[in-house]
């Protein structure tokens, strides 16, 4: 070869070698410094704020819900179909998380798709397990899951938060802006590979976790109220089963139970029935507790006395056309007598001494026909018919829980108005938000809603349901060792069409303890208890057990403890 062949080649390498660096320089350049969506691609992730947690009114050491952070296991499509493994990816998959694997490879077998997420909220050995494969287009993603401890105690107040961390019911719902924060914001980009580099991050905003809720509702009461439940269901057969405990000169609820119940850990197997908060959304005719309503009135505007003195038509009265009977037949009776026998007679006569716009003006006073605004979602305003419906029977029909309808807050509305000299509360349950840094974000205020009855009234109504528990009165068994207790019971036929059931009954029982300064008020209602029906015998005992309880647990002095420390 000659010296001039040599640098020809030379030239040669050394020019092509000159392009290859300039072509290499321009194509770094051209990556680091340019666009190039096919290999870097911006991306922003929402970071997820943790939710805050729910409480019971000891604070953080009774935790009802909580959030874990766990892991979702999800799939790129377009990267397991273009390596060829969806078999691969679907037979580990679904051996490891218990899925169809013919499921799992329809969901991944889609070409045009980035993301499928396969299973949410994957135990930890799962997740090490799925790791260990290292299959192609799989990852795991952060996720928060809402944990209820106890299952489906207190879950009707509780409620539960759906799929997408919204809450969906009950506290969860109500408060769902103060629970679940603010969530931040990540700017990276990713590799080819769908990988974070790390250097290229940006703007960094850190999620705002979300505030604590802490409920009035004491646990403690709680488990005695949901035990009673389920006893009483048990014991009469009953469809269901509802109850709330209030403190008197607040409005506070200390405890509120529904059964049937449901568990807001897997809220999806549960009924529409299961999840409805009875003591708010169940409306019924409320039968003789309603009578405490009609005389409380009669006796404020003065139209009757305790000591009046009306004939009872021993047990069958013929008025407007139609027939009301008495449980059991009277004579004459004193107003305090027929409220103490409960005598249907009786209060449909005093009912006819009030002025028909009166009444109305007073059960709507007394909270009936509107919601109580209790903070809570799901409230029913119940029945109550303008004046202009009414029918000639009307008035006397009411008198009794007919024609009327109620929620169980509303009635035991009626009852704590009396207990608290005439002023009837507003229910609550949220005590207080709080911020994580300790700041109260939101406190509830005790308020009342209005004063249907004087306080003279209140007193007089306070010792005429004293009596209902004493000896021969309906509601002995609701009696407390120790205390002096108030109420009324309630017996009311279902409404059928065409009248009403001589099979299907409500039975309630509606109260205070003690009877001579007021702590708390308790009702207690039972759907369809069989074969025994009467709110003396089914709801009573019920109420008995709920509040002989809590006024132990409360640590308030019996009436024989007062009497001797005088």
């Amino acid at each position: 070869m000659s010296r001039r062949d040599g640098t020809c080649r030379f030239a040669l390498s050394s020019g092509f070698l000159l392009v290859s660096l300039v072509g290499l320089g321009a194509r770094l350049a051209f990556l680091h410094l340019g666009p190039n969506e096919g290999v870097s691609r911006r991306f922003e992730k929402r970071l997820n704020a943790g939710r805050g947690g729910i409480f019971d009114c000891h604070g953080r050491e009774n935790m009802l819900a909580l959030s874990l952070a766990m892991k979702s296991v999800c799939v790129d499509p377009s990267m397991v179909v273009s390596n060829g493994c969806v078999a691969r990816v679907a037979c580990g998959l679904g051996d490891v998380l218990g899925r169809p694997v013919d499921q799992v490879a329809v969901a991944i077998n889609k070409p045009d798709r980035r993301y499928a997420r396969i299973a949410r909220f994957v135990p930890a050995a799962a997740r090490e397990r799925i790791c260990a494969m290292k299959l192609p287009g799989v990852f795991l993603q952060d996720a928060m899951a809402r944990v209820y401890p106890q299952g489906p105690f207190l879950c009707h107040v509780l409620g539960f938060v759906n799929h997408e961390g919204r809450g969906s019911a009950g506290v969860e719902q109500v408060m769902d802006n103060y629970l679940r924060g603010c969530p931040g914001l990540l700017e990276s980009r990713l590799n080819a590979r769908r990988q974070e580099v790390y250097v290229w991050r940006g703007r960094h905003i850190p999620a705002l976790e979300g505030a604590d809720v802490h409920l009035t509702i004491d646990q403690n009461i709680q488990h005695v109220v949901e035990g009673a439940l389920d006893a009483a269901v048990r014991e009469h057969h009953a469809r269901g089963a509802w109850a709330v405990v209030q403190q008197v000169r607040t409005g506070a609820i200390l405890a509120m139970g529904s059964r049937p119940a449901y568990d807001p850990n897997v809220f999806r197997v549960s009924s529409d029935a299961q999840r409805m908060n009875r003591a708010i959304g169940y409306v019924y005719e409320p039968g003789s507790t309603l009578k405490a309503a009609v005389i409380a009135a009669a006796l404020n505007e003065g139209v009757v006395t305790t000591n009046a003195v009306l004939h009872c038509e021993h047990g069958e009265w013929r008025y407007g056309g139609r027939i009301l009977h008495d449980f059991h037949p009277y004579g004459e009776l004193t107003v305090a007598d027929g409220l103490k026998k409960s005598s249907n007679i009786l209060a449909a006569k005093v009912a006819l001494h009030l002025p028909r716009k009166a009444l109305h003006g007073y059960l709507s006073a007394f909270g009936l026909g509107k919601r109580s605004r209790i903070d809570l979602p799901g409230e029913q305003s119940g029945i109550l018919h303008p004046v202009s419906r009414w029918s000639d029977i009307s008035p006397t029909r009411m008198a009794i829980g007919q024609g009327v309808a109620v929620t169980a807050l509303q009635m035991l509305g009626v009852i704590s108005a009396m207990a608290n000299d005439g002023f009837l509360m507003r229910p609550y349950v949220i005590k207080e938000v709080r911020g994580k840094d300790g700041s109260v974000l939101v406190k509830t205020i005790p308020r009342s809603l209005g004063r249907p009855i004087t306080f003279e009234t209140a007193a007089t109504m306070r010792a005429l349901l004293r009596r209902v528990t004493e000896k021969g009165g309906t509601g002995r068994r609701a009696r407390i060792a120790g205390y002096t207790v108030a109420g009324k019971t309630g017996t009311a036929q279902k409404p059928v069409p065409g009248g009403y059931s001589s099979t299907n009954y409500m039975a309630s029982f509606v109260g205070f303890v003690p009877a001579e300064e007021p702590q708390i008020a308790v009702i207690v209602v039972v759907d369809d208890p069989q074969p025994v029906h009467v709110g003396g015998r089914v709801a009573a005992p019920v109420f008995s057990l709920i509040a002989g309880e809590t006024m132990r647990y409360l640590d308030v002095y019996s009436t024989t403890e007062r009497m001797a420390s005088l």
